[in-house]
């Protein structure tokens, strides 16, 4: 027990003394889970709202599958992208395996499913609750994208929050593409894990309150944005 009071005790003073190496590790863990919510919802929002306002043949296939891609194992992904990116595959001569790049990249391809679908849902409540007002303004699928998008923004930054809170607490795929390395590619998740089987607890443990943290402020601006998009919706 004294060892864990000590643990946590080092753990505190290294959050509030913001320590170098526990800063280092939070901001580069910031930028890749931020880089891909970026690419990710510059991809999934306009698939979602595109397959949101569409009937096509094989629309219920497509559905299926965006839900079931939701779910992708992220060793899977990781696998793939190391595939990709590795000295044999297709990609290597790009020389971006272990770099904060393909880790971007394999949280992108993981939650980007996650945000269409989302917002797939999302915005067909809203096409048919204005479909008839859009065929009267005989606007076109691209000005129907757009005005959705706008209306559906405050329910859209929450799906996007909810990616990011996806992409940080990310560990399996970003270890296999980012390969842990110190004042490189170590994140907070692959960093917890590597000093907690060396039982170096103090660290893991401030990583540890970074992420709760974190996680903490993602939920609290969720419910932010649900109230605000409530007055916005009365108003």
């Amino acid at each position: 027990m004294q060892d864990f009071g000590s643990a946590f005790g080092l753990a505190f003073g290294l959050v509030l003394s913001l320590d170098p190496e526990l800063l280092e590790i939070v901001l580069l863990s910031l930028r890749v889970s931020l880089s891909a919510v970026v690419i990710a919802c510059l991809v999934g929002f306009p698939l979602g709202a595109l397959i949101a306002i569409t009937r096509f043949r094989g629309r219920s296939a497509v559905l299926v599958l965006m839900n079931a891609l939701m779910g992708l194992p992220p060793v899977v992904v990781g696998l793939a992208i190391y595939l990709l990116l590795s000295n044999a595959g297709p990609l290597g001569w790009l020389r971006l395996l272990y770099t904060p790049t393909a880790m971007i990249l394999a949280q992108a391809v993981l939650i980007t499913p996650i945000i269409a679908a989302l917002s797939r849902e999302l915005i067909e409540q809203l096409h048919d609750e204005y479909a008839e007002q859009f065929q009267s303004l005989c606007l076109s699928p691209l000005q129907s994208v757009r005005a959705l998008l706008w209306d559906a923004r405050y329910g859209l930054l929450t799906v996007a929050l909810a990616g990011f809170g996806r992409a940080i607490a990310e560990v399996g795929a970003v270890i296999i593409v980012g390969g842990n390395i110190a004042n490189l590619t170590r994140v907070m998740t692959t960093a917890i894990a590597l000093e907690t089987s060396k039982g170096e607890l103090a660290l893991a443990l401030a990583l540890g309150m970074v992420l709760i943290s974190i996680a903490l402020g993602i939920n609290a601006a969720v419910m932010s944005l649900r109230l605000t998009a409530s007055r916005h919706a009365f108003a």
